[in-house]
């Protein structure tokens, strides 16, 4: 591309499902219904684990900000998609798409290291039961959470300052819901060779390290499974690994395939981006989040009994 046809962009145009009115309608009623769940199984478990004192562990901490995670990831893009579907204009400016950009990428690297941090909180608990209370104690799990979130704000603000600083030229459309750093990237007329190389060493250490640090944490805790006499007990164990497990391979097998498979030149600069990748994104985006709850907490014993407790005592105090 010329530099001379090089402009200063105020605004980005995004294109998602434009042309496509019928889908843009079923979508918006998918997604706000998605998003009304997402609201309210993410802030009904933020809720209990405050107010409920029998949950005020280490796993129920870092529970509560996954919860509070997947309501800040969602909110960064749904409710500019859900706008953008039933108006005319689906425009965002320059400097709302950089900080959809920050906050979403900050949101996804926080929750990556974060489930890394609570399979290793997991495995303590299963497989050193006794040291569990001297290995998890606040002095521990507090600054775990504070890391995950310090990594992916560093991480985020990092790629961020380095797309925002490209040569864009006169194409504004991003072929997306909303402003994904790869479709955001396509747009630059430059070499962004250095952008991709930034973007997979990120992915390697903020996601392959956690995924590591899972995969090496249930591995020991299978093993100590395998060791359990009675079924009833392997099998209560089993659920509870089976469950983050879901999550994890839903979560970060997602972003695997997004940001590690290889892309070529043809590809990479196409004003269309392939159509998995956007199904694929909105599913992480918004699928993810909303079974959290469900395959997380909601399911778990000690939070119906929460709730119960919580229900009892609103309601039938006097």
């Amino acid at each position: 591309m010329e530099w001379e046809n090089q402009t200063i962009l105020v605004e980005f145009f995004l294109k998602g499902l434009s042309g496509y009115p019928r889908l843009e309608l079923l979508f918006f009623v998918l997604i706000l219904i998605m998003y009304v769940v997402i609201l309210l199984g993410n802030g009904t478990l933020i809720l209990i684990s405050i107010l409920d004192s029998h949950l005020h562990t280490p796993m129920y901490f870092f529970l509560g900000n996954l919860s509070f995670l997947d309501i800040c990831y969602t909110t960064t893009s749904i409710p500019s998609t859900l706008v953008s579907f039933l108006s005319e204009k689906k425009t965002i400016s320059f400097s709302g798409c950089a900080v959809q950009m920050f906050l979403g990428l900050a949101m996804g690297t926080t929750e990556c290291v974060l489930l890394g941090m609570m399979a290793f909180d997991r495995y303590v608990a299963i497989c050193n039961p006794l040291r569990y209370p001297v290995v998890m104690n606040k002095d521990s799990f507090v600054p775990m959470a504070a890391v995950s979130w310090f990594a992916g704000v560093i991480n985020s603000a990092v790629q961020t300052a380095f797309v925002v600083q490209l040569p864009f030229c006169r194409n504004n459309v991003i072929n997306h819901f909303s402003c994904e750093i790869l479709a955001v990237m396509k747009l630059a007329c430059a070499d962004i060779s250095g952008n991709e190389f930034i973007m997979l060493v990120a992915t390697t250490l903020f996601t392959s390290m956690p995924l590591l640090l899972i995969v090496i944490s249930y591995s020991l805790i299978i093993s100590s499974i395998l060791k359990i006499r009675t079924s009833e007990g392997r099998s209560k164990v089993f659920s509870t690994c089976s469950a983050h497990l879901t999550v994890v391979i839903i979560f970060c097998g997602t972003i695997l395939f997004m940001y590690m498979k290889p892309k070529s030149k043809e590809t990479l600069h196409s004003d269309d981006l392939d159509a998995t990748d956007k199904l694929i994104s909105m599913f992480y985006g918004v699928t993810t989040p909303m079974m959290n709850p469900l395959i997380y907490s909601l399911r778990n014993k000690d939070v119906k009994e929460a709730i119960k407790h919580l229900f009892n005592r609103r309601f039938f105090s006097k």
